[in-house]
């Protein structure tokens, strides 16, 4: 009976890296930009150094020949990617930075968290993913250190303002559920056009607001940082979305801005406070919960055909027609038969059956 390694789960590394890199952005934007740079601009700098490093990425590749092999895009994709790319690159960052105008900071942040809850709902009530006890209490841990740790008092806001950055996470947690479709194709390639396109956008709607572009040391510091923080991290979070579905891979992520907080400290000498150890007892708990959950009962799987990068374990035994290269990992188009089987699994992209509630 196959079983996944008890230690490390396939996609938690990647998940918990996607988080580290991700809430490292914060600190590192203030560090290397300093203030000045409009927040509409400074995004869209952020997404096109995305965008653009990954695409040097993707064509090195090409030419080269080198790198894992991925399956493209498909043109069935396109209107998943493209509803990917408005909801998380388009009216995201405009609900949010219309949300900013109004709201406070401290409500801001702590309203920003509702991306992972929004995430974990979408997932398990729309999406019918699997999300146990344990989960959910792994989740709530997790979610709520984030909450303490952005809590800083003040104002509690409210009105128009409120909404749109509720709504903005709203349309992250679409974003990543309908990433979950795609997570079987190449992730550079779907990083690098969510990065182009959500950069213009923002590029656009940041001139049309008045701004100008900064120096160029300036803009290159922004790239650098959005190619690592924004770019290869949502190729992690691709990655760990193939192997643990959305719910358990957004849970991870929502560790983002305790990282965020603790790189904070080293970089700007700020102060060890009891809110942040709170809040990473907290995390620790939820991270616990998750890392040792175990989830296996006897399931069918249907016939399904399809491409991605796979190796031949007990999923994939079949042939290969002439001209497929045989060494592993390898990604061609291939047919699996329905199978009935029993082993520790998660929601990835062969196990997303259905579970009595």
């Amino acid at each position: 009976m196959s079983r996944y390694p008890k230690v490390l789960a396939p996609g938690v590394l990647p998940a918990i890296l996607s988080a580290i890199l991700f809430g490292a952005s914060t600190p590192l934007a203030k560090l290397a930009l300093g203030n000045g740079v409009s927040p509409w601009l400074l995004a869209s700098l952020l997404y096109l150094g995305s965008g653009i490093g990954l695409a040097i990425v993707h064509t090195a590749r090409k030419t080269l020949g080198s790198g894992p092999a991925e399956a493209s895009l498909l043109r069935s994709d396109l209107p998943w990617l493209a509803l990917v790319i408005l909801c998380g690159g388009a009216i995201a960052p405009v609900l949010l930075m219309a949300g900013l105008v109004t709201t406070p900071a401290s409500t801001a942040s702590l309203l920003l968290n509702l991306e992972g809850l929004a995430t974990l709902a979408i997932a398990w009530l729309v999406f019918r993913e699997n999300v146990d006890r344990r989960l959910l209490i792994g989740a709530a841990a997790i979610l709520g250190g984030a909450v303490l740790l952005s809590w800083r008092g003040g104002p509690a806001g409210g009105g128009l303002g409120t909404l749109a950055i509720a709504g903005a996470c709203l349309a992250w947690g679409i974003d990543n559920n309908l990433t979950h479709k795609l997570s079987g194709a190449d992730p550079v390639q779907i990083a690098m056009l969510k990065g182009l396109a959500a950069g213009a956008v923002n590029l656009l709607l940041a001139f049309t607001l008045g701004a100008s572009l900064p120096a160029l040391p300036v803009i290159a510091g922004a790239g650098l940082i959005g190619f690592f923080s924004y770019g290869v991290s949502l190729v992690l979070f691709v990655l760990a979305l193939r192997h643990l579905g959305t719910a358990r891979s957004g849970a991870y992520f929502s560790t983002a801005p305790f990282i965020g907080a603790l790189l904070a400290i080293v970089l700007f000498d700020e102060p060890v406070t009891m809110q942040l150890v709170a809040a990473g007892i907290l995390m620790a708990i939820g991270l616990w919960l998750h890392l040792t959950e175990s989830h296996g009962h006897g399931h069918a799987h249907e016939a399904l055909e399809h491409e991605h990068r796979h190796v031949h374990d007990v999923h994939h035994r079949h042939d290969h027609p002439p001209g497929i290269v045989s060494g592993e990992p390898h990604s061609h188009r291939h047919r699996h038969l329905p199978m009935i089987h029993k082993h520790t699994h998660y929601p990835d992209l062969h196990h997303r059956h259905p579970h009595p509630h």
